[in-house]
């Protein structure tokens, strides 16, 4: 067993001797609350407050998207925070009753352009059984931290593992935990079978990070930045998954296993509203155009009790409205709803039928909450609303406008009710409103897993699901069955076999031979009539080499990761080398990586190549630990970068070179405690190497580990060959 799986392995056993916290009164651990439904049955809840002191309770200062969530004392948020170089995304927990803070991490953005305004969008997610926060970073980064110290437990970094895609709009998924597994969704491209690029789903153990399963249910993929979280269900003894896609379509798929169960088409664009689920009836809603008709949105009802294709057979109603963003709620028989242009709208949730709205702005992005006949909301341009909700229409009781200086504060945050207190994220602040001493109300968590239900088995499934080998490193896999509801039986031993690896498994446990350099393929476990795989990739120890000659032209390194399409290998003046040649679609900039996410203080060197075309020419750069080192074809300039959209660690300096042409790079990053060091050279390929550096810089927030890779932005062909990654001198 290697190192750094006997640690995984001791901080779970350490884990599982801890006393955890339950959700108990007034706990809001799901950003749609403990019901998953955006009600709570809280009574006694305010009607009016005010930013000049009635029914605040406190206010701190803190910028975020996204919804607070509630644990015992503590709320808990992330979002974004600092200027300039000290720019973060950030999670932090404060004291219920006070607002005092009792933690706060940050953490960098990078390989990402995402702009700085829409970093920490996606909510957080807090377990009720170990207390863990779990916070998906806009950059692919993904954290459990123990929320009562803010102590990090794991952390996987989902873009240089799976191809995580990120990209300009910064709508990123909320995670969802279920049972003994936290689950998020994203747009990938990765390595092997999951290079198309699909918006897939992984399961995770919630406590160590190991990944169970990951599924891959759409196709054609039409937007990569969608927000829309799971939700969960139990429909005839099957625990489902059941989420808006980045293809248009809603699937579910079973939650032990990923295995898809049916289909909705409900876009021609992706869904980045929620679905609610309600007994076997799924609400949800988009503003895209509709795939049957050329009218934008629709909110529809689903009868969650089919199998396959069922766009045609288990639509229970339809009404067209444009709800693109806000996700409903469920009270009393009737669905309240906010769409795009900040109406909000009432429907009958068993008929469709339109029963009253109202409007409360100009922009609806959030979803509202229900509870205590009383609607609370927020809209975009800084208002707080709360409406009377227990007639027919919506009466709208109290609207509060918050400001940033001379200008509304954007507000996209859900509201979260715990103990008679609502809790509520702006861009100017984090609140608490309410009355001082509220009454808590009893809150029961109402969609926890059935018991197994045993039956025959009825599939096998191989864990961890996915890894990445380390020299030094073994991997211990198992093999679990799984009944036809994709429940847990037990493990088993199956008969275990390599594909496209080097080395040896016995017992399950898979030993790489490292001295046949990086490797991808699959170890298979198969018993009976069953089978099942987890995908590998061996990354060996530095120095590592690559001049592209034992690969076939036209093919792609099998070991790369992320947006792999655009990259094959070339012939070029009689040798190989690798070419990223223009985008179809006009969308150039792409980076892939090589290596392992942990990897550190190491040094890049390529030969690099930029061609020219009617005045246009390329950028084309090194990876190294989280940062950018780019040769800047129409700035003639040289960049170092980590966050380019958001210009945090960011330098540059004048740098001429021509089309057609060799040069050499040479790009080192040295990291120590409180900053890294970023060097790098760069000369023409024929001439011998500077003794000096030509470009260095320091960033006093260090990215402090990451996977060597490469990037560029090719509107012309750029070309990669005789690639070094080494241990620092």
């Amino acid at each position: 067993m290697g190192p750094r799986v006997g640690r995984i392995l001791l901080a779970a056993l350490l884990i599982a001797t801890v006393a955890a916290p339950f959700a108990g009164a007034g706990d809001w651990t799901h950003w749609r609350g403990p019901l998953r439904n955006g009600t709570s049955p809280e009574t006694g809840l305010i009607d009016s407050w005010s930013v000049d002191g009635e029914n605040l309770l406190w206010r701190v200062d803190f910028v975020g998207r996204s919804t607070p969530l509630v644990l015992g004392d503590r709320v808990c948020v992330n979002g974004r925070a600092g200027e300039g170089i000290d720019r973060q995304e950030v999670a932090a927990c404060y004291d219920v009753e006070t607002g005092e803070q009792l933690w706060e991490r940050r953490f960098n953005v990078y390989h990402t352009t995402v702009p700085w305004t829409r970093a920490g969008w996606p909510n957080p997610a807090l377990d009720p059984d170990t207390g863990y926060m779990y916070v998906q970073g806009v950059g692919g980064d993904f954290f459990c931290f123990d929320s009562a110290d803010g102590r990090l437990v794991w952390h996987r970094n989902f873009m240089e593992e799976f191809g995580f895609m990120e990209g300009y709009g910064g709508r990123t998924q909320t995670p969802v935990v279920d049972g003994d597994r936290v689950i998020v969704t994203f747009a990938s491209t990765g390595w092997g079978e999951t290079i198309p690029p699909r918006h897939r789903i992984y399961s995770f153990d919630k406590t160590t990070g190991e990944l169970q399963w990951y599924s891959t249910p759409g196709t054609n993929l039409k937007d990569k930045n969608t927000q829309s979280t799971p939700a969960l269900a139990t429909i005839d003894g099957t625990r489902l998954i059941i989420h808006g896609n980045g293809d248009g379509h809603v699937y579910a798929v079973k939650a032990g296993t990923g295995e898809p169960v049916w289909d909705f088409h409900l876009s021609q664009r992706g869904i980045n509203t929620s679905a609610l689920v309600d007994g076997k009836t799924v609400y949800v809603a988009h503003s895209e155009e509709n795939v049957d008709t050329a009218t934008m949105g629709r909110v529809v009802a689903i009868d969650a009790s089919g199998e396959g294709d069922v766009t045609e057979t288990h639509e229970i109603w339809r009404a067209d409205l444009g709800v693109g963003f806000s996700t409903p709620a469920l009270a009393g028989g009737k669905l309240y709803l906010l769409d795009n242009s900040a109406n909000v709208h009432v429907l009958d949730a068993a008929t469709g039928e339109h029963l009253g709205e109202v409007n409360i702005g100009r922009v609806g992005k959030a979803s509202p909450v229900v509870a205590d006949g009383k609607m609370y909301v927020t809209e975009v341009n800084g208002r707080f609303v709360i409406l009377d909700v227990s007639g027919e229409a919506p009466v709208v009781l109290d609207t509060e406008k918050i400001r940033t200086g001379r200008r509304w504060a954007e507000t996209y945050s859900s509201p979260a009710i715990a103990d008679g207190r609502i809790f509520f994220t702006t861009e100017e602040g984090l609140y608490a409103i309410g009355e001082p001493n509220p009454d808590a109300a009893e809150v029961t968590e109402a969609i926890a897993p059935p018991g197994n239900q045993g039956g025959d088995p009825a599939s096998i499934q191989v864990v961890p699901a996915e890894v990445i080998v380390r020299p030094g490193d073994t991997v211990q896999f198992t093999a679990r069955v799984f009944n036809e509801h994709g429940e847990y039986m037990r493990e088993t031993e199956p008969d275990w076999s390599l594909e496209g690896l080097a080395g040896s498994i016995a017992a399950g446990e898979f030993r790489p031979d490292f001295s046949k350099g990086p490797q991808a393929g699959a170890v298979w476990g198969e018993r009976g009539p069953f089978s099942a795989k987890a995908r590998v990739r061996v990354v060996p120890d530095l120095p590592f080499q690559e001049d592209y000659e034992s690969l076939p032209v036209g093919s792609k390194p099998p070991y790369q990761v992320g947006y792999v399409i655009p990259f094959e290998v070339a012939e070029i003046a009689g040798n190989k080398a690798l070419v990223k040649k223009p985008s179809p679609i006009k969308i150039h900039r792409h980076i892939t990586f090589l290596g392992a996410p942990d990897q550190n203080d190491y040094t890049v060197v390529a030969d690099l190549m930029g061609t020219e075309d009617e005045g246009d020419m390329p950028d084309v750069g090194l990876i190294n630990s989280g940062y950018t080192f780019e040769l800047m074809g129409e700035h003639q300039q040289l960049e170092f970068r980590s966050w380019h959209s958001a210009r945090r660690m960011y330098a540059s300096q004048p740098f001429a070179w021509q089309p057609d042409t060799w040069y050499r790079m040479r790009f080192e990053v040295r990291t120590d405690e409180d900053k890294a060091t970023l060097r790098g050279k760069v000369w023409p390929r024929d001439q011998p190497e500077p003794e000096t550096w030509t470009f260095t810089t320091e960033d006093p927030h260090p990215i402090r580990s990451g996977s060597p890779g490469l990037s560029g932005y090719s509107p012309t062909p750029i070309y990669f060959d005789n690639i070094e990654v080494t241990k620092n001198r």
